[in-house]
């Protein structure tokens, strides 16, 4: 599997959660499409999309319910591409969607593969491989991002480092779709800035391309250690995604609408 084998699945399921075609991504102006269900998409992606913005590089590539297609044309063709996803141009959408009763909540950064840069690297401590009968005892806070409790079937592979008999850090994978198995970390803070991290997430990139699939890993742009843990892995910044939902759903995530128990 070479660099561009693994940017063209990114493209391929980028198309296929979007309701849109690969070459999409690859052309100069943007494109909008209108979003649908599609079950061959991300697991965790909530679909039909409000209003999802992804680029690649080239342009943007939009897709939309019926209602948020003229606005989210008219911003996308208003600024450059880099500058859609960030502030202040982002105000912008932001203010067209709340008049719709919905808000900007999700900005990530997407990661893949360098081939050339890729090594299972050394570890500190001893490392196992782990598979999903390993997982069970393992759905706590301290493990969030390597697992998922709401989604125990898709976490399918896991690299962990252990200090003794303690478990001190944890890859994890879920098998998100049929060709890309997404990658999260933790360790216990007292054994961070080690090597830790970067060690058991290479390790669990190489695995997962031994079986055929392409492994991928998500990053808040703030979350600089995040970010650089996937660099020093061998990843390299592959697309980003902007996604907005009502704004019922993004004042629950903030935490500012009372239960009934209130």
């Amino acid at each position: 599997m070479n660099n561009a084998e693994i940017l063209k699945t990114a493209m391929a399921q980028s198309a296929i959660d979007l309701c849109a075609e690969a070459c999409d991504f690859e052309k100069n102006e943007n494109i909008v499409v209108i979003s649908y269900k599609n079950d061959k998409a991300r697991r965790y992606l909530k679909l039909p999309f409000s209003c999802q913005l992804v680029s690649y590089g080239n342009n943007i590539v939009a897709s939309v319910s019926p209602d948020f297609c003229e606005i989210t044309e008219k911003y996308i063709n208003s600024f450059p591409i880099e500058h859609c996803f960030e502030t202040p141009n982002m105000h912008v959408l932001n203010d067209a969607l709340m008049k719709k009763g919905h808000k900007i909540c999700f900005m990530a950064e997407y990661f893949l593969p360098d081939v050339s840069a890729l090594k299972a690297l050394d570890c500190p401590y001893p490392i196992r491989l782990l598979t999903q009968k390993d997982f069970a005892d393992l759905y706590l806070p301290e493990w969030s991002n390597a697992l998922c409790s709401d989604r125990k079937h898709l976490d399918v592979l896991g690299v962990g480092a252990y200090d003794g008999d303690r478990l001190v850090g944890l890859a994890g994978c879920s098998a998100d779709c049929e060709t890309m198995w997404q990658i999260g970390v933790d360790v216990l803070p007292e054994y961070r800035r080690q090597g830790i991290a970067s060690a058991i997430t290479s390790r669990l990139a190489v695995e997962i391309i031994k079986r055929g699939k392409v492994p991928f890993y998500c990053a808040a742009w703030c979350n600089v250690k995040s970010v650089k843990n996937a660099i020093r892995s061998g990843f390299r910044p592959a697309w980003v995604e902007m996604t907005a939902k009502s704004c019922e759903t993004v004042d629950e995530i903030n935490g500012t609408i009372k239960s009934n128990k209130d």
